[in-house]
């Protein structure tokens, strides 16, 4: 089961602004890159449901990280139907994020208090994930919807509305201010962050600069909007 009640994970993700995405069939891989991206600060991390016994990996990588690093919050990604929810949730995914909206999922979440963040990619699909209960969603894939631009024009007339773009948000400061600047809540970064190339050469540390560097960059940006 979870370790995180749905509104700390909700808050953290707000707070922090960013969710590292990744998925690795390695577990030894997997618990090198989710200490690389926690020792770069961030206590969010997205594993994504892809391969061949991923959920075996994930299962793996959710207890060691409960008793060698607690404060990170690990989820699931790439999530499509209720029975592969359930099984990660059993494993201790603390959220649940999809490239598709699904109303089963939703529910099932709701169910265990559990956030979910479905992919979105209309004005209506948004809504429909709202009022299913869903307070941060996902925008999928974010370049393809629109980008930055896409977001104002969400937000424009549905200024409530929490957005976090996957797909599009690159690692440099022009990306990640447009992105902000049009309003998202928070970015979920893949391979744009843990890059593979950074993995085959077991540059770890280059992954925790990267993500402290992110994070820093998302900082600065939002103290400059609150003034």
């Amino acid at each position: 089961m979870a370790h995180f009640s749905r509104l700390e994970v909700l808050n953290t993700i707000v707070e922090t602004g960013l969710v590292p995405v990744f998925y690795h069939s390695d577990i030894a891989v997997a618990k090198k890159i989710a200490e690389a991206v926690a020792a770069g600060g961030s206590r969010v991390l997205e594993f994504t449901n892809r391969g061949d016994f991923a959920p075996l990996v994930f299962t793996e990588l959710s207890q060691y990280l409960a008793k060698a690093n607690p404060k990170v919050i690990l989820g699931v990604g790439s999530v499509v139907d209720a029975p592969t929810a359930a099984l990660y949730i059993a494993s201790g995914a603390n959220f649940v994020v999809g490239p598709i909206l699904n109303p089963e999922v939703a529910r099932l979440c709701n169910r265990r208090k559990i956030a979910y963040s479905p992919g979105c990619g209309t004005a209506s699909e948004i809504a429909q994930a709202e009022e299913l209960g869903v307070e941060i969603v996902k925008i999928f894939p974010g370049d393809s919807v629109g980008g930055p631009n896409f977001v104002k024009a969400i937000l424009g007339p549905c200024p409530w509305t929490r957005l976090m773009p996957t797909g599009g948000v690159e690692t440099t400061k022009e990306s990640i201010s447009a992105w902000f600047k049009a309003g998202i809540t928070a970015a979920g970064i893949g391979s744009n962050l843990i890059n593979k190339d950074l993995i085959a050469t077991e540059n770890y540390a280059a992954i925790t600069t990267k993500t402290a560097e992110v994070l820093s960059w998302i900082q600065e940006l939002r103290k400059e909007m609150n003034k």
